[in-house]
Protein backbone atom coordinates (compact mmCIF):
# COMPACT_ATOMS: atom_id res chain seq x y z
CA UNK A 1 0.00 0.00 0.00
CA UNK A 2 1.29 3.46 -0.56
CA UNK A 3 0.66 5.74 2.08
CA UNK A 4 1.55 9.32 1.96
CA UNK A 5 1.76 10.59 5.74
CA UNK A 6 1.63 14.36 6.34
CA UNK A 7 2.45 15.59 9.43
CA UNK A 8 5.50 12.91 9.45
CA UNK A 9 7.68 14.30 11.90
CA UNK A 10 5.06 14.51 15.03
CA UNK A 11 5.32 12.46 17.61
CA UNK A 12 2.40 10.44 16.52
CA UNK A 13 3.55 10.57 12.64
CA UNK A 14 6.92 9.43 13.31
CA UNK A 15 5.49 6.53 14.83
CA UNK A 16 2.91 5.76 12.16
CA UNK A 17 5.73 5.79 9.38
CA UNK A 18 7.87 3.63 10.91
CA UNK A 19 4.71 1.11 11.60
CA UNK A 20 3.96 1.59 8.11
CA UNK A 21 7.45 0.89 6.74
CA UNK A 22 7.67 -2.52 9.18
CA UNK A 23 4.45 -3.96 7.58
CA UNK A 24 6.51 -3.22 3.96
CA UNK A 25 3.95 -0.68 3.07
CA UNK A 26 5.86 2.35 0.68
CA UNK A 27 5.76 5.31 2.93
CA UNK A 28 5.70 9.10 2.09
CA UNK A 29 6.76 11.18 5.27
CA UNK A 30 5.16 15.07 4.41
CA UNK A 31 7.98 17.31 5.56
CA UNK A 32 8.13 20.42 5.96
CA UNK A 33 12.30 21.11 6.38
CA UNK A 34 14.26 19.51 4.22
CA UNK A 35 17.24 18.64 7.24
CA UNK A 36 14.17 15.95 8.30
CA UNK A 37 14.28 14.25 5.10
CA UNK A 38 18.01 11.78 5.96
CA UNK A 39 16.11 10.30 9.16
CA UNK A 40 13.15 9.26 6.97
CA UNK A 41 15.70 7.95 4.10
CA UNK A 42 17.50 5.68 6.55
CA UNK A 43 14.11 4.45 8.13
CA UNK A 44 13.00 3.41 5.10
CA UNK A 45 10.69 5.90 4.13
CA UNK A 46 10.63 8.58 0.85
CA UNK A 47 10.66 11.77 2.40
CA UNK A 48 8.28 15.02 0.32
CA UNK A 49 8.27 18.97 1.07
CA UNK A 50 4.71 19.16 2.06
CA UNK A 51 3.74 22.96 2.74
CA UNK A 52 0.40 22.57 4.31
CA UNK A 53 0.13 26.25 3.87
CA UNK A 54 -0.13 25.85 0.10
CA UNK A 55 -2.83 25.36 -1.89
CA UNK A 56 -4.44 22.15 -2.54
CA UNK A 57 -3.45 22.45 -6.13
CA UNK A 58 0.28 22.26 -4.91
CA UNK A 59 -0.37 19.69 -2.57
CA UNK A 60 -2.38 17.50 -4.70
CA UNK A 61 0.88 17.04 -6.95
CA UNK A 62 3.29 15.40 -4.12
CA UNK A 63 -0.13 13.15 -3.53
CA UNK A 64 -1.03 11.58 -6.85
CA UNK A 65 -0.43 7.78 -7.00
CA UNK A 66 -1.56 7.23 -3.36
CA UNK A 67 -3.76 4.38 -2.19
CA UNK A 68 -4.37 6.46 1.03
CA UNK A 69 -3.42 9.72 3.17
CA UNK A 70 -3.26 10.38 7.06
CA UNK A 71 -3.05 13.21 8.25
CA UNK A 72 -1.17 13.38 11.40
CA UNK A 73 -0.45 16.93 11.58
CA UNK A 74 -0.58 19.52 14.16
CA UNK A 75 0.72 23.29 14.66
CA UNK A 76 2.21 22.27 18.06
CA UNK A 77 1.77 23.97 20.96
CA UNK A 78 4.26 26.69 20.99
CA UNK A 79 2.71 28.01 17.91
CA UNK A 80 -0.11 31.05 18.72
CA UNK A 81 -4.11 30.31 17.55
CA UNK A 82 -2.73 31.79 14.47
CA UNK A 83 -1.35 28.73 13.17
CA UNK A 84 -3.64 26.82 14.99
CA UNK A 85 -6.59 28.21 12.43
CA UNK A 86 -4.27 27.49 9.35
CA UNK A 87 -2.99 24.25 10.28
CA UNK A 88 -5.30 22.45 12.30
CA UNK A 89 -8.63 23.66 10.03
CA UNK A 90 -7.29 25.21 6.86
CA UNK A 91 -4.41 23.01 6.51
CA UNK A 92 -6.45 19.99 7.25
CA UNK A 93 -9.57 20.93 5.26
CA UNK A 94 -6.53 21.80 2.25
CA UNK A 95 -5.23 18.30 2.33
CA UNK A 96 -9.06 17.13 1.77
CA UNK A 97 -9.56 19.17 -1.31
CA UNK A 98 -5.99 17.89 -2.01
CA UNK A 99 -6.88 13.92 -1.75
CA UNK A 100 -9.75 14.30 -3.85
CA UNK A 101 -8.12 16.59 -6.84
CA UNK A 102 -5.05 13.60 -6.27
CA UNK A 103 -8.00 10.85 -7.40
CA UNK A 104 -7.21 9.54 -3.51
CA UNK A 105 -10.56 8.40 -1.99
CA UNK A 106 -8.91 6.77 1.83
CA UNK A 107 -8.30 9.52 4.49
CA UNK A 108 -7.46 9.19 7.85
CA UNK A 109 -7.18 11.77 10.22
CA UNK A 110 -5.73 12.42 14.06
CA UNK A 111 -8.93 14.26 16.15
CA UNK A 112 -9.23 14.54 19.39
CA UNK A 113 -11.58 13.24 22.15
CA UNK A 114 -14.56 15.06 22.94
CA UNK A 115 -14.15 17.23 19.79
CA UNK A 116 -18.38 16.95 18.97
CA UNK A 117 -19.22 17.84 22.58
CA UNK A 118 -18.64 21.42 23.20
CA UNK A 119 -19.54 21.28 26.54
CA UNK A 120 -16.56 19.12 27.59
CA UNK A 121 -13.64 21.38 25.82
CA UNK A 122 -10.98 21.85 28.13
CA UNK A 123 -10.97 26.26 28.09
CA UNK A 124 -7.17 26.20 27.34
CA UNK A 125 -7.19 24.23 24.29
CA UNK A 126 -10.91 25.42 22.84
CA UNK A 127 -9.21 26.96 19.75
CA UNK A 128 -7.54 24.02 19.12
CA UNK A 129 -11.18 22.13 19.75
CA UNK A 130 -12.52 24.96 17.22
CA UNK A 131 -10.14 23.85 14.51
CA UNK A 132 -10.32 20.13 15.18
CA UNK A 133 -14.74 19.76 15.09
CA UNK A 134 -14.76 22.10 12.25
CA UNK A 135 -12.32 19.93 10.19
CA UNK A 136 -13.64 16.71 11.22
CA UNK A 137 -17.35 18.22 10.33
CA UNK A 138 -15.85 19.29 6.91
CA UNK A 139 -14.48 15.72 6.37
CA UNK A 140 -17.96 14.24 6.85
CA UNK A 141 -19.80 16.65 5.17
CA UNK A 142 -18.11 18.46 2.55
CA UNK A 143 -16.02 15.64 0.75
CA UNK A 144 -16.59 12.30 -0.81
CA UNK A 145 -13.50 10.79 0.93
CA UNK A 146 -13.93 7.19 2.14
CA UNK A 147 -12.56 8.63 5.75
CA UNK A 148 -11.59 7.36 9.74
CA UNK A 149 -11.50 10.10 11.84
CA UNK A 150 -9.83 8.76 15.13
CA UNK A 151 -10.61 10.69 18.08
CA UNK A 152 -7.80 9.80 21.35
CA UNK A 153 -8.12 10.81 25.25
CA UNK A 154 -5.18 12.59 26.58
CA UNK A 155 -2.09 12.09 24.74
CA UNK A 156 0.52 9.99 26.56
CA UNK A 157 4.41 9.47 25.82
CA UNK A 158 4.54 5.89 27.62
CA UNK A 159 4.96 2.71 26.06
CA UNK A 160 2.30 1.07 23.71
CA UNK A 161 0.16 -1.26 25.51
CA UNK A 162 -1.69 -3.31 22.74
CA UNK A 163 -5.40 -2.22 23.96
CA UNK A 164 -7.84 0.22 23.66
CA UNK A 165 -11.52 0.75 25.06
CA UNK A 166 -13.35 2.13 22.02
CA UNK A 167 -16.06 5.27 22.17
CA UNK A 168 -15.52 5.57 25.98
CA UNK A 169 -18.43 7.72 28.26
CA UNK A 170 -15.47 9.51 30.32
CA UNK A 171 -12.02 10.59 29.29
CA UNK A 172 -8.76 8.94 29.70
CA UNK A 173 -5.37 8.50 28.41
CA UNK A 174 -3.52 6.99 25.39
CA UNK A 175 -0.09 6.45 24.36
CA UNK A 176 0.82 8.30 21.50
CA UNK A 177 2.27 4.44 20.32
CA UNK A 178 -1.39 2.99 20.42
CA UNK A 179 -3.17 5.81 18.35
CA UNK A 180 -0.18 5.11 15.71
CA UNK A 181 -1.01 1.14 15.89
CA UNK A 182 -4.36 1.75 15.90
CA UNK A 183 -4.30 4.02 12.72
CA UNK A 184 -2.40 1.76 10.73
CA UNK A 185 -4.40 -0.97 11.28
CA UNK A 186 -7.76 1.35 10.63
CA UNK A 187 -6.44 2.41 7.08
CA UNK A 188 -6.25 -0.47 5.54
CA UNK A 189 -10.05 -1.73 6.98
CA UNK A 190 -12.47 -0.98 5.09
CA UNK A 191 -14.92 -1.36 8.63
CA UNK A 192 -13.53 1.54 9.71
CA UNK A 193 -14.57 3.50 6.47
CA UNK A 194 -17.24 6.04 7.44
CA UNK A 195 -16.31 5.59 10.79
CA UNK A 196 -15.75 8.74 13.97
CA UNK A 197 -13.93 6.57 16.43
CA UNK A 198 -12.96 7.84 20.00
CA UNK A 199 -10.31 5.69 21.83
CA UNK A 200 -8.72 5.30 24.98
CA UNK A 201 -6.17 2.84 26.72
CA UNK A 202 -8.20 0.11 27.90
CA UNK A 203 -8.63 -3.84 27.86
CA UNK A 204 -9.44 -4.81 24.39
CA UNK A 205 -6.77 -5.62 21.65
CA UNK A 206 -6.21 -3.16 18.85
CA UNK A 207 -6.76 -5.80 16.19
CA UNK A 208 -10.14 -6.81 17.90
CA UNK A 209 -11.10 -3.13 18.56
CA UNK A 210 -10.69 -2.71 14.79
CA UNK A 211 -12.89 -5.09 13.85
CA UNK A 212 -15.70 -4.07 16.27
CA UNK A 213 -15.67 -0.45 14.56
CA UNK A 214 -18.34 -1.54 12.12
Amino acid sequence: MKVFVIGAHGQIGKKIVSKLVAQGDQVYAGIRHPEQAEAFEDAGAQPVQFNLLAQPEEMALALKGMDAVVFAAGSGGSTGYDMTLMIDLDGAVKSMQATELAGIKRYLIISAEFTPERAKWPNSLKPYYVAKYYADEWLKNRTQLAYTILQPGTLVNDAGTGKVTLNPTVGGEITRDDVATFAVQAIKTDGTIGQTIALINGDMPIATAVQNTK
